[in-house]
């Protein structure tokens, strides 16, 4: 397989893109985590990420991506092996989550998002290899059985969010894959019941018969779905909500000391985490925080140019799970963070802390990098 790459395909704007997004995470951090400079430890780590991250994403873009969809079975069994190293040998969280593994040098790494880039290549690659069987019954019940595998494993630490991010990942994989409406129209009727049923045993309080659902995951839903009978719970997404809304049009600024910052009052939980959103409302405004959702609508545009332009199924498939990814999960963020979706522990990409997260994108983004360098002949 020899490298016939055009470097005047290589596409700098989305390294760009990436780069804004990166650069402007670490700066909201640093402001999220009330640092005076860089060196504070967990601004320090996020930025030693993201070099790392940004390294390793310029060296896989260089790297003729069908070299590594070929090994996608041993990708497969790593993703898994990995899952269940979490489960024998992972730390827990404050919930009793099991989520996290001790490695050396690294310190906690979350190995799940490792597993989103294993499933991205490892479907497009089975769909690719099985594009002339693709609707045969063979082809879809072995791709759900292995499907079902990392997902259950996922389940059980207990990880919903992630799952989820995963199922959306692999159904995004599966529609842009020339499989047939039937297969799709099947699988939405038959989750039809599934969704009537939880929508039942929640309204009749017997949610705690729910498969996989935790205790404090329902109680996050309730207070969704009622508010004003849980504020005890629903704090966090209030403040959030408060302080996005402080921010106005212009925000408050990077840094701020204003006694009347929501953030500086401390009334903001995971402000580095799950809702750094609300820091980037409050201290950027309206006009910042729509600056930052274009640049991540940006990346999403330029994933889907890319997987247009790809030679191979198996690339423009890996653009695609790039694209849901990245798009479902900055929407779920920021839907959480503005209060339109129940808080769901999901992190905002290139922003949220965890360099487990950052360097994971980093990677799946040099797949499509190098994708795009391999674009067909006669595409400008």
């Amino acid at each position: 397989m020899k490298f016939d790459y055009n470097l005047k395909n290589y596409d700098f704007r989305l390294v760009f893109y990436m780069v804004v997004l990166n650069v402007m995470g670490v700066v909201i951090m640093r402001s999220a985590v009330g640092a005076d400079n860089f060196q504070n430890p967990q601004v320090f780590r996020q930025i030693i990420g993201s070099f790392a991250g940004l390294v390793i994403c310029i060296g896989l873009s260089l790297i003729d991506y069908r070299r590594i969809a070929r090994q996608y079975n041993l990708i497969y069994l790593v993703s898994v092996l990995m899952l269940v190293g979490v489960k024998v040998y992972g730390t827990a969280s404050g919930h009793g989550a099991v989520r996290w593994i001790q490695v050396p040098f690294l310190g906690q790494v979350q190995p799940a998002e490792f597993v989103k880039i294993g499933l991205i290549v490892f479907y497009a690659s089975y769909f690719h290899k099985a594009k002339d069987q693709i609707n045969s019954v063979h082809t879809v019940l072995t791709a759900f059985v292995l499907y079902l595998i990392p997902i259950g494993l996922v389940l059980i630490q207990p990880n919903l969010s992630t799952a989820i991010i995963m199922t959306v990942i692999v159904a995004a994989i599966v529609f842009a894959s020339n499989i047939g409406y039937k297969w799709i129209m099947g699988v939405l009727i038959a989750v039809v019941p599934f969704a009537l049923a939880f929508v039942y045993l929640f309204k009749s309080g017997l949610y705690d018969h729910i498969p996989f659902l935790q205790g404090y995951q329902a109680a996050r839903i309730l207070t969704f779905l009622n508010p004003s009978e849980n504020s005890q719970t629903f704090y966090q997404q209030m403040y959030s909500i408060m302080a996005i809304g402080s921010g106005q049009f212009a925000g408050k600024g990077l840094n701020n000391k204003s006694i009347f910052s929501v953030k500086n009052g401390n009334f903001l939980a995971e402000e580095d985490n799950d809702f750094i959103f609300a820091v980037i409302g409050e201290e950027l405004g309206f006009r910042g925080s729509v600056i930052i959702i274009i640049f991540f609508l940006l990346i999403i545009i330029e994933c889907l140019i890319i997987a247009s332009k790809a030679k191979k199924m198996s690339g423009r498939l890996i653009c695609v799970g790039m694209m849901a990814w990245i798009g479902f999960q900055t929407y779920t963020n920021i839907a959480v963070a503005t209060g339109i979706l129940p808080n769901t522990g999901v992190t905002l990409p290139f922003f949220s802390r965890g360099v487990s997260s950052l360097v994971s994108v980093y990677i799946g983004m040099g797949l499509v990098l190098n994708v795009a360098l391999q674009r067909r002949d006669g595409v400008i």
